[in-house]
């Protein structure tokens, strides 16, 4: 059997105080093979923060144990981050100052990367996530965007048996977001394994071949995305563009098998937005639904298969108010 990037095994983490234990993962086994992309799912306080932290070597698991590319990270936590990279983004965590050449030579030489093969591991690096061509521009001229793919490039400097992405879409505009998944997208081609967390579940959907859910500190799901889906899913998504609002509130059940999801104002189309979870689309439910309008106030109607928003919203939906 191939050795896992990641292997997690009945990993747990309780936090004491003078009163009170408080256990926040029971348990969790799973992982992630080399050139697998693993999407980790969990409303807040669902235990993803910990379980990050454990694999980064910056929190010990009470008990059980992380193996990277084979080396456990509590027993050598130095010999597993040679194997890992982990890429958080946002603005820290660069010279701003240096251009971004620079900041990939710099980061690289930290990283123990033998200095023949700096320059060329940093322009890989760099080319892998469509920066070379500002190679020498000072970082403090990049977009959000761009400091995002830096961070990945610098992650791939060693090049890692493990690549952790916690949110690397968050506050990066549509077209950047594209570049940064289509940059992540490579990765897998190349052996490398990744483990990613995303509350914009799109970049599950694109990146994901397999969903791991975590709820109160456990694993309730571990499936293919397209099983996970096709499981759990069911019913349709109708977005109903409108004149005026809906006037039944949003998270209403209806007795026809209709629930309203969100609505909102569009001023750049000047209508109303109304999205519904449709049981069954028949003739009768879009009656159903057009008869909720005045005449002609219905502008268009348009309808997709669930997703995994709407089945992420399901499973996590029991504990949605918790948090830990």
């Amino acid at each position: 059997m191939t050795r896992p990037a990641l292997l997690v095994d009945g990993v747990g983490r309780d936090y004491a105080d003078k009163k009170n234990v408080v256990t926040a993962l029971s348990e969790v086994s799973f992982r992630v093979g080399p050139g697998e992309v693993v999407g980790l799912l969990g409303i807040n306080g669902a235990g993803k923060t910990t379980l990050l932290r454990i694999i980064a070597t910056l929190l010990t698991p009470t008990r059980g144990r992380v193996l990277v590319d084979g080396v456990d990270v509590e027993a050598d936590p130095r010999a597993a981050r040679r194997h890992l990279s982990v890429v958080f983004g946002g603005d820290r965590g660069l010279y701003p100052r240096l251009s971004a050449l620079d900041n990939a030579l710099l980061f690289g030489s930290l990283g123990g990367v033998p200095t023949r093969d700096l320059e060329k591991s940093a322009r890989g690096a760099l080319t892998s996530v469509g920066l070379l061509d500002v190679a020498g521009r000072p970082v403090n001229t990049f977009s959000k965007g761009m400091k995002q793919r830096l961070h990945l490039a610098v992650g791939l400097m060693a090049r890692p048996s493990l690549v952790m992405l916690d949110e690397p879409t968050v506050g990066v505009d549509p077209l950047e977001t594209e570049r940064l998944r289509s940059a992540v997208a490579k990765l897998p081609g190349e052996g490398i394994g990744v483990l990613l967390t995303s509350h914009n579940l799109q970049d599950i959907e694109r990146l994901a071949s397999r969903v791991v859910m975590l709820r109160d500190g456990r694993v309730t799901h571990d499936l293919p995305l397209h099983d996970l889906v096709e499981q759990n899913g069911g019913g349709t998504v109708v977005t109903v563009l409108s004149s005026e609002p809906c006037p039944i509130a949003a998270g209403t059940a209806q007795a026809s098998g209709i629930r309203v999801l969100a609505g909102a104002y569009t001023p750049e189309d000047g209508v109303w937005r109304t999205e519904f979870e449709v049981a069954e689309w028949t003739a009768g439910s879009l009656r159903a639904l057009a008869e909720w309008w005045p005449p002609g106030a219905v502008k268009d109607v348009r309808v997709q298969p669930v997703g995994l928003e709407q089945v992420f919203g399901r499973l996590a939906g029991a504990t949605a108010g918790e948090s830990r």
